[in-house]
């Protein structure tokens, strides 16, 4: 038997936004503090990191800026949905990191109430990473 069941299956979809591609955005509503979606990771160090910066991984995996200096882990590449959710100086939402057992998960929490047919946005935490070329739209 499953101890929890985390199904937010028609809560969230997909669609193109002109200029940022692709985005997410809400089938039901969101309050303040409700969690949106749950995704594991795979965590990678340093050498691993300087391979996927040069390619187009490199604009979907995540920092932690909740990880202490002399973490052996670099970077996340976040499994679902959070990791096409599109960036904002304004955001409705923001990731909320835990380390299970089973590794680290990345969940994307409301900071506002988000309507139905929203975008749901957070602020990266690595933009200054991001080469020049790409030219973040709000």
């Amino acid at each position: 038997m499953v101890d929890k069941v985390f199904d937010r299956s028609n809560a969230m979809y997909v669609k193109t936004v002109r200029r940022k591609g692709r985005g997410v955005f809400a089938n039901i509503p969101f309050k303040v503090g409700d969690v949106i979606d749950r995704a594991p990771t795979w965590g990678f160090d340093d050498a691993a990191a300087k391979l996927l910066d040069r390619t187009r991984l490199f604009e979907y995996y995540f920092v932690r800026p909740d990880r202490n200096q002399g973490n052996s882990l670099t970077g996340y590449v976040v499994f679902g949905l959070i990791s096409i959710v599109n960036h904002s100086l304004d955001p409705n939402a923001r990731i909320v990191w835990t380390d299970e057992e089973s590794g680290a998960w990345a969940s994307i929490v409301a900071i506002k109430d988000i309507n139905v047919g929203e975008e749901i946005t957070h602020r990266y935490a690595n933009i200054s990473a991001y080469p020049h070329a790409i030219d973040f739209i709000d």
